[in-house]
Formats: structure tokens, sequence, C-alpha cells
């Protein structure tokens, strides 16, 4: 699979469902996200089982992600009026009830095409990208069906970047925000392992 990471977001122009339930006819990608990251999730369906789990945990998050200067994107291969319905379904029967963030219709699956998360059956693998605020892919994690994904690890993959942008400096593994990074040198490596020996 290639990958996009490194490279410009691929821009696109869709009908998506707003937070207002709005529909809009022409949502623009790079307009949306104008001086912002942008957390960009493709999930498989509408009225499913694992969806609706990742599509809440994010839902319950969105504060986070706004601190972080980040909007979050959900896209399928569902029709537009199809989100509707499903935004308009009330959680304890298997809808999503009024989330804060767009869902895109990818009906003709173009984007998830481009992107390289369209499944052979036809929908979108889980796939979950970070779009840095000059429109570069930073992260992208893939999950096949079955697998939900974790909202702490995008939200601490959305802090890694930030502690580099603002830093200079890069975060080891499973580093979490507040705690230290290091030099992205053989010297700033060697500090590292040596004052945090006792936790590796």
């Amino acid at each position: 699979m290639h990958t996009l990471v490194g490279q410009k977001a691929h821009n696109f122009t869709a009908k998506a469902i707003m937070p207002d339930n709005a529909i809009k006819e022409q949502f623009d990608l790079y307009a949306s996200i104008e001086g912002k990251k942008c957390v960009l999730f493709f999930y498989p369906l509408d009225f499913t089982f694992v969806c609706p789990t990742e599509i809440l945990a994010l839902h319950s998050k969105v504060a986070a992600f706004e601190e972080r200067n980040t909007v979050l994107i959900g896209i399928s291969t569902d029709s537009h009026f199809s989100h509707l319905a499903w935004k308009n379904t009330p959680t304890r029967k298997g809808g999503i009830g009024h989330i804060r963030f767009p869902l895109v219709s990818d009906y003709n699956k173009d984007i998830s095409r481009s992107y390289g998360v369209l499944h052979p059956e036809g929908m979108s693998f889980r796939a979950s990208i970070l779009i840095d605020e000059q429109k570069i892919v930073r992260y992208c994690g893939i999950n096949d069906l079955p697998l939900g994904r974790s909202v702490l690890e995008i939200l601490r993959i959305v802090d890694a970047l930030d502690h580099f942008q603002e830093h200079g400096e890069v975060c080891p593994a499973d580093w979490q925000k507040g705690k230290p990074a290091m030099q992205p040198t053989s010297s700033g490596v060697n500090d590292y392992l040596i004052s945090n020996a006792e936790e590796l």
C-alpha cells in the first residue's frame, strides 16, 4: 500500500452533513482545515456495530481536539442522506445523535481510493489520518474492519506532533504529553536512554 505520510493531503469536495445537520453540497477539505490540524477518519458504514462506538468516542473528545487546534472530519461511503438519518437516530437505538463534527459522503468512493483506504468490498477501512497546518500528512493508521481504533492513541499522536513542532524534539516509544522527549541526535538518544533506563 502506497503511503501518503510526508506528502500533501489530497483535497476533495463532496457532500457532507455539518454539526448543525445542514447539508453542505460542496464541503471542501482544504477550506475546512485552513490554519488547523485535522484528523480525517474513515469508517466502514453507518448503522453498523463498531462504527458508532468510535464516532461517539471521538465526539466525547471534541474539546480535547479543539484545545490542540485540531478538527475532526468523518468519512464513509454512505450517502449524505444516510449520515443525516444516522445522526437523527438516538444512540439507544443504534444512532449517533448530534455529533459536533462533519460527516462527509464518499458515495462514489473517490476519496477512499485517493487515500488508499478502500476495502475490496467497497467500504472504507478504519483509517485515521493526521494532517498538519501545512496540509501535510503526518500520520496514517489503518485498521481492518473488526478492529476499533484508539481515540487516546490519536490524541497522543497529535500531542507528539505538537511537541515536535514547538520544541524540535522527537518523541520516543510510548511517549505521553508531559514526559521527556529527546533531541534528534546520537547524543540526544544516549542521554534519553541513560536518564530513563529504569523505565525502559
